[in-house]
C-alpha cells in the first residue's frame, strides 16, 4: 500500500503494526552519465518492488528526496541540506506516523551521506520512544554479503555512480542513463586505511569532498554495469528487505 494514495479512512483502518517503509536518499551528481535524480530513484524502486510482492504487508510513505550532500556541492545541481535539516525532516514525519500509532518504521538508505546522521536519528527517537521499532537499512550493507558476490570491479568500484548504480539504473530508468558519457571513476588512492566503497569500509574515517576523491563525479567503474545485474542487486536487496520487514511483523 502507498500512504498517499490512500484515504484519511483507509489509513484509520489498518492494523498499526504494518511495517512502513521510509526512503531517504539524495539530489546530487552522479558523474557525466547519471541524473541527478538517481538515489531517489533507486530508493523508490526497491521499497515499490517490495510492495508488488507483498502489498498488503507494508506501507510506503513519502521520500525524503534531498539529503545530506554537502560533499558533492563542488558539482553543479547538487542540492543538500544540513545535518540538522535532514534530521528535523525525517525525525518530524517519523513522530507523524507515530502520533497515528504505527510503530515498525524502516528508513530505507541510498545515500552514504546520510548514514551518520540516520543512526543519530534512531538513537534519539528510538530513546524518546520505547514501543517504536525504528530500523536504519541502507541498501548496499542490507545485502553486503551478497552484493560482494555480483561485484566484479573489486574495492573502489562500488562507490558512487559505479558498477552497481549505474546497474540499477539501466535496469530502473534506462533513459536516463547517457550511455555515451559512461567513462572510469578518476579515483584517488589516498590513505590506505581510509581506503573502501559501499562495500568495503575502510579502518577508519576521513573526511574528503567528492571533487577531492575523484575530479569527474565517478567514484568506481560504471564500465561492468549491465541492466541484467542491476535486475540481479534489486532481488537480492528486495529479498533481505522482505526478511526485515517480516521479522517486525512477528515481534
Amino acid at each position: 500500500m502507498i500512504w498517499d494514495q490512500l484515504t484519511s479512512a483507509e489509513i484509520d483502518a489498518l492494523e498499526r503494526n504494518i511495517p512502513l517503509i521510509f526512503p531517504i536518499a539524495a539530489t546530487e551528481q552522479h558523474g557525466p552519465h547519471l541524473p541527478l535524480s538517481t538515489d531517489r530513484l533507486i530508493a523508490e524502486h526497491f521499497a515499490l518492488q517490495l510492495h508488488q510482492e507483498i502489498p498488503s504487508q507494508v506501507l510506503i510513505l513519502p521520500a525524503v528526496g534531498v539529503g545530506c550532500s554537502d560533499h558533492h556541492m563542488d558539482f553543479c545541481g547538487t542540492l543538500t541540506l544540513t545535518h540538522q535539516s535532514f534530521s528535523n525532516q525525517v525525525q518530524d514525519m517519523v513522530k507523524s506516523v507515530a502520533h497515528h500509532g504505527f510503530r515498525n518504521i524502516i528508513l530505507l538508505n541510498s545515500h552514504g551521506g546520510n548514514q551518520g546522521v540516520g543512526q543519530v536519528i534512531v538513537e534519539s527517537l528510538g530513546y524518546q520512544y520505547p514501543g517504536l521499532q525504528l530500523v536504519l537499512a541502507s541498501w548496499w550493507r542490507l545485502a553486503g554479503k551478497e552484493l560482494v558476490d555480483l561485484n566484479q570491479t573489486g574495492i573502489g568500484g562500488v562507490g558512487h555512480a559505479g558498477e552497481f548504480e549505474t546497474s540499477l539504473m539501466m535496469s530502473i530508468a534506462p533513459e536516463l542513463v547517457r550511455a555515451e558519457k559512461v567513462e572510469m571513476g578518476k579515483n584517488q588512492s589516498g590513505f590506505s586505511w581510509a581506503r573502501g566503497d559501499l562495500l568495503r569500509s575502510g579502518r577508519a574515517s576521513h573526511y574528503q569532498t567528492m571533487k577531492q576523491l575523484t575530479d569527474n563525479g565517478v567514484y568506481g567503474n560504471p564500465l561492468m554495469a549491465s541492466k541484467e545485474k542491476g535486475e540481479q542487486i534489486t532481488r537480492v536487496v528486495v529479498r533481505q528487505l522482505s526478511r526485515v520487514v517480516k521479522d517486525l511483523i512477528s515481534n
